[in-house]
C-alpha cells in the first residue's frame, strides 16, 4: 500500500513539474506586434495567405523565441497540427485551409501544405530543413510561411 501511495505522489509531482514547465515557456504570453520587428528586438514572422486571397501578414515576436513554432504563436498566429503528428507538422494557420478542404488527419499532400522558410531582412528566403518545433530562430531574422506546393513567401523578407 505504501508503495502505491509513493508512486501516486511521484506521478502527481511529475505532472505538476511538467505543467509548471509548460507555463514557464508558454510563447503566447508575449504580445504580438502587427509589423516587422525593429532591428535587434525580435523575430519577424511573415505568413503568406495569398493562396486564400488574403494577402501577406507580417507580425513581430518580441524577444528570442526558443523555436519557430513559438515565434509563429507569439507573433499572434494560431497554428493547428495534424491529428497524427500534432504541432510537429503545421496543417493550418489561422484556420486555413478550412477543415472541409483539409481534415489534418495526417500530413497534407506536397501540393497543398504550409512550407516553412528563414531569411535575414532584405535577403532571400531559404527553405527550412527542420520543422518549426525543432528550429531556433535568432533575434533579427525573419520566419516565413506560405501555403501551396512549397513556394517561398511572395514578399521580400522585411
Amino acid at each position: 500500500m505504501a508503495t502505491l501511495i509513493r508512486r501516486r505522489i511521484a506521478a502527481l509531482v511529475a505532472v505538476v513539474v511538467l505543467a509548471a514547465g509548460l507555463i514557464a515557456v508558454d510563447p503566447l504570453t508575449r504580445p504580438a506586434h502587427a509589423a516587422a520587428c525593429a532591428p535587434g528586438t525580435g523575430v519577424t514572422v511573415v505568413v503568406d495567405f495569398t493562396a486564400f486571397g488574403l494577402g501577406v501578414q507580417t507580425n513581430c515576436y518580441l524577444g528570442d523565441p526558443p523555436t519557430g513554432l513559438a515565434a509563429l504563436q507569439g507573433a499572434g498566429f494560431t497554428p493547428t497540427g495534424t491529428l497524427r503528428w500534432g504541432l510537429a507538422f503545421i496543417c493550418r494557420i489561422d484556420g486555413l485551409p478550412t477543415p472541409a478542404a483539409e481534415p489534418c488527419a495526417n500530413t497534407p499532400p506536397a501540393s497543398a501544405y504550409w512550407s516553412y522558410w528563414h531569411a535575414t531582412p532584405g535577403g532571400t528566403w531559404t527553405y527550412s530543413t527542420l520543422g518549426a518545433s525543432s528550429y531556433n530562430p535568432a533575434i533579427g531574422t525573419v520566419e516565413g510561411w506560405r501555403f501551396g506546393s512549397g513556394q517561398a513567401p511572395s514578399i521580400t523578407p522585411p
